[in-house]
C-alpha cells in the first residue's frame, strides 16, 4: 500500500486510510480527507506544540527515547490516535528501507544511550562540536524513523531544541528544505557512520539562522 507522494507502507494494521480520502490520507482523528487540509492541520500544530515545547526543557536537560516520543505526541496527538507511538509497520521512501519495525524500541534505546547521552545537553566548547553532535543525532534518528508519519520533523524538533542549548537561534531549515537531493544522500551516509555530509548541511543551516537572527 502506498500514501502517496510520502511512503510505502507495509503491513494491515496501521496502514489505513481516511475513509473518502481516495488512499490519500492516513485514517485520523479529525475527519480529514484532503491531503492539502491535512498538511495545513499538521503545520500549525506543529507551530503550536512547538511554542509549547519551547518552555518545556531547560538548557541543561539531557534527552531520552521519551522526550522523542513526547514531541511526536505534543505535535500530533490531537490528529493520529498513534502519535508518539513506535510504529508496528515497516516503511521505506523513494526505494530506501529504514529500520524494520521490529528493531524501533532497541534501536531507540542504543540512540538515547550512545548519542543523546553524549550529545546531550548540546553544550561544548567549539562550534564543530555542537554541529556534530546535532547532525549525528539527526542522522541516526531520521535513519531509524520510529513513528508512522512525521519523523523528519520530529527530528528537526530536537534539532532546534539541541541548537537552543548551544546558544544558537531557532533553526532555519529553507536551506535545508532547497537541497532534498543532498539531504537525502546524507541521510545514506549515515548507514556507514559518515555524518560530514550532514554535518555540511547542518553547518548551513546554522550560518544562515545566525544571519537571519543578526548573530
Amino acid at each position: 500500500m502506498r500514501v502517496k507522494g510520502r511512503y510505502n507502507v507495509s503491513g494491515l494494521t496501521e496502514a489505513q486510510f481516511e475513509p473518502g480520502s481516495d488512499g490519500k490520507v492516513l485514517r485520523n482523528l479529525v475527519g480529514i480527507i484532503n491531503i492539502e487540509e491535512m498538511e495545513i492541520a499538521e503545520a500549525n500544530a506543529l507551530a503550536q506544540a512547538m511554542d509549547n515545547i519551547l518552555r518545556q526543557y531547560h538548557q541543561e536537560h539531557r534527552f531520552t527515547a521519551d522526550d522523542i516520543c513526547f514531541l511526536h505526541k505534543s505535535w500530533l496527538g490531537e490528529i493520529y490516535e498513534w502519535a508518539g507511538q513506535y510504529r508496528q509497520v515497516n516503511i521505506s521512501k523513494g526505494g530506501f528501507p529504514f529500520a524494520m519495525a521490529a528493531q524501533v524500541p532497541k534501536l531507540m534505546n542504543q540512540l538515547e544511550e550512545k548519542y543523546l547521552k553524549k550529545s546531550t545537553p548540546c553544550i561544548f566548547v567549539e562550534d564543530n562540536e555542537v554541529v556534530k553532535a546535532i547532525a549525528e543525532v539527526h542522522t541516526e534518528l531520521v535513519l531509524i524513523h520510529p513513528f508512522r508519519e512525521g519523523n523528519g520533523r520530529v527530528a528537526r524538533m530536537l534539532a532546534t531544541l539541541m541548537a537552543l542549548q548551544a546558544g544558537l537561534p531557532l533553526l532555519d531549515f529553507n536551506i535545508m528544505n532547497q537541497q532534498k537531493d543532498a539531504y537525502f544522500e546524507a541521510v545514506q551516509a549515515g548507514l556507514d557512520r559518515d555524518y560530514r555530509p550532514m554535518e555540511r548541511l547542518f553547518s548551513e543551516v546554522i550560518r544562515s539562522s545566525l544571519a537571519a537572527s543578526g548573530g
